[in-house]
């Protein structure tokens, strides 16, 4: 049974690079850390007070066997990642409900470190599934869960959270995909350690154009972002619906992205699909 906490095992380290590597991955678990965890949940989506995921929120989860993580420069926070335990027809699992890394140190390979410790711990307990949700219309983020993390995708949530007041979502309807990463997988496993992954047979492809987020942040063109929402919205439930898995991603030199789905041959699942 997968409860308790443990401190995350030493392959983490690994993975953090040498000992003159400036930025750390550990447990936060003190209030001050927390609120710094609040702090910077407020930057990255500036969202109003109504949307805000309080500090108790952070040490619930610490206390009831979730995962607050997070990554430091010195002393000064700058990701972090936030869990919480859940269950699914009786099996336990981790759903990842945010992870923030500041603007200025984006694309250096930390939002990977934080969900790669966040594997280690889960694994250490006994955990076999960590799953989230993802904008799918965010391009980068994509690219990151599939294709740097090895998740799948096969369920697409319309309007999970409602309408929220972070501007980062255009006015939009929050459609998310679920992000399902299977800890032991095949697939997940080779992505991690940076092996072949096992190879699939494309069955279909749903484009996101890189000027979403013009569009979205345009008032004038915010009815643009809309039709590619709906559009793939369409797609995916359709795809969905016939059996079919989200496995690659492609990113072009111009910034487009594409979902490539596919067939998943391994039989990872648990049976309540909501």
């Amino acid at each position: 049974m997968a409860t308790g906490k443990t401190e995350p095992g030493a392959n983490i380290a690994e993975r953090l690079g040498s000992a003159e590597d400036r930025l750390t991955v550990r447990r936060c678990s003190e209030t001050s850390e927390f609120a710094a965890c609040v702090d910077l949940q407020k930057e990255v989506w500036q969202f109003s007070d109504i949307d805000v995921v309080p500090i108790r929120m952070f040490s619930v989860a610490d206390k009831i066997g979730g995962q607050v993580f997070g990554c430091y420069e010195g002393n000064s926070l700058i990701g972090f990642a936030l869990s919480i335990p859940g269950t699914r027809a009786g099996h336990p699992y981790l759903h990842s409900h945010m992870l923030a890394v500041r603007e200025s140190y984006r694309n250096k390979g930390i939002g990977r470190r934080l969900k790669l410790a966040q594997r280690d711990d889960a694994i250490s307990r006994g955990f076999e599934l960590i799953e989230w949700t993802f904008d799918p219309l965010e391009i980068k983020n994509a690219y990151l869960n599939i294709e740097k993390l090895g998740a799948i995708a096969r369920r697409y949530n319309i309007n999970q959270y409602g309408y929220t007041s972070s501007p980062l979502q255009g006015g939009l309807p929050t459609d998310r995909l679920v992000a399902e990463w299977w800890l032991k997988s095949k697939r997940v496993s080779a992505v991690v350690d940076d092996a072949a992954r096992p190879a699939f047979t494309p069955t279909s492809t749903i484009e996101v154009p890189a000027q979403i987020y013009e569009w979205k942040a345009s008032e004038n063109d915010r009815a643009r972002a809309k039709e590619v929402q709906q559009r793939n919205r369409e797609s995916f439930l359709a795809a969905f619906a016939q059996g079919q898995s989200v496995l690659g991603y492609e990113l072009d030199k111009q910034g487009n992205g594409k979902f490539i789905l596919g067939k998943w041959d391994e039989t990872w699942s648990y049976a309540s699909q909501s």
